[in-house]
Parts: structure tokens; sequence; C-alpha cells
């Protein structure tokens, strides 16, 4: 199964619909430090309810702890963001990808563009901006979990 990391998160309550999300679906969150708020905030809470107990979340001290165990576990990383070329949909997922997204107020920096192994993008109308960060993790997730996940 995919997993999904987020690149110092600003807001909470996205991070929190995204961990029930992963919990939902059995996925694994990697939060990539230092994130905006506090991970005891309480809206964060809010957001992911009672499922951050069932969440699988590993934290990163920094982009560098981050990197060191992504290529040492081998996986490729799926950068998710507006600047891309490549649409979503015409992409083929593998099951140990790592789905990448950046701070909700500034995207990802140039390093981390530069370390994805391919950048996709939703399309949108032209005179629109972005989607909301975990309604763009639900998209390319349910995508990629339709592309490779087996469940019972």
């Amino acid at each position: 199964m995919p997993d999904i990391a987020l690149y110092q998160p600003d807001i909470p309550q996205n991070t929190g619909t995204i961990l029930r999300m992963a919990a939902c679906l059995g996925l694994t969150v990697h939060l990539i430090e230092p994130a905006g708020f506090a991970l005891s905030d309480r809206n964060l809470r809010r957001a992911g309810l009672d499922y951050l107990d069932q969440a699988a979340m590993r934290r990163h001290i920094d982009w560098a702890a981050f990197r060191e165990w992504q290529t040492g576990a081998g996986r490729r990383l799926l950068l998710l963001t507006t600047r891309a070329e490549e649409n979503y949909t015409d992409f083929a997922f593998a099951t140990d990808d790592i789905l990448l997204l950046g701070r909700e107020s500034a995207g990802a920096p140039p390093e981390v563009h530069a370390a994805a192994d391919a950048r996709l993008k939703i399309l949108m109308r032209a005179e629109t901006r972005s989607l909301n960060i975990a309604l763009a993790a639900a998209m390319i997730t349910g995508e990629a979990l339709r592309q490779t996940a087996r469940f019972p």
C-alpha cells in the first residue's frame, strides 16, 4: 500500500483529515517536521476524531531525516504539485510509492521538487489555483489504491 508524506504541514485540520483517511484505509502517514502547529493541537484531534489512535504516523525531524529513510527503503517519491506536467490519472502507481504533499501555504521547495521521482497534478480549470490539500490527497490516494490495492 502506498504511504502519504506531509512536508512541514501548516494546518492541523488538514493533517487531521489526512490522518483519519489513512487510518480508515490502513495507510501510514509520514510527517516531515517542523509542522506549523503542535501535534497535540486540539484542532488536529477535532478533524481526526477518534481515528487518530488508529492512524499509523511516523515523524521525521526534518527533510534530511525523511530522505535518509526513504532512499534507504528504496521507495519511489511522488510529489503532488500544481507545478507538475503529468496528470495523476495518467500515471502508473506502485504499491510502495510515497505520495508527498507540500505545505499548504508555500508548497514544496526546490530541493523537494528535485528529489521527487515524479511530479503529479490534478487537472483543474485554468482560472483556479489549487484544491484543499486533504481533498487532493484523497483524490490521488484513491487512484493509487484503485491501481494497486488488493483488499480482502
